[in-house]
């Protein structure tokens, strides 16, 4: 079995609040809350592309 990639697990959790907090906001109708969460989800999901990337380089994936 192999080791846990946390940074990876972080990024992944964090992506996921933010797809909810896009329902809650919904839910809410707050068309700010829906575009914050929108904008803070793909920098989130690019940091972990970008974090993925690096740990392929690096060869600890």
């Amino acid at each position: 079995m192999s080791k846990v990639k946390w940074p990876l697990l972080v990024y992944a959790i964090l992506v996921t609040v933010c797809i909810m907090g896009i329902g809650v906001a919904i839910a809410e109708k707050s068309l700010i809350g829906v575009i914050i969460s929108i904008v803070v989800g793909i920098i989130v999901m690019g940091l972990g592309f970008k974090t993925k990337k690096r740990l392929r380089e690096e060869g600890k994936l």
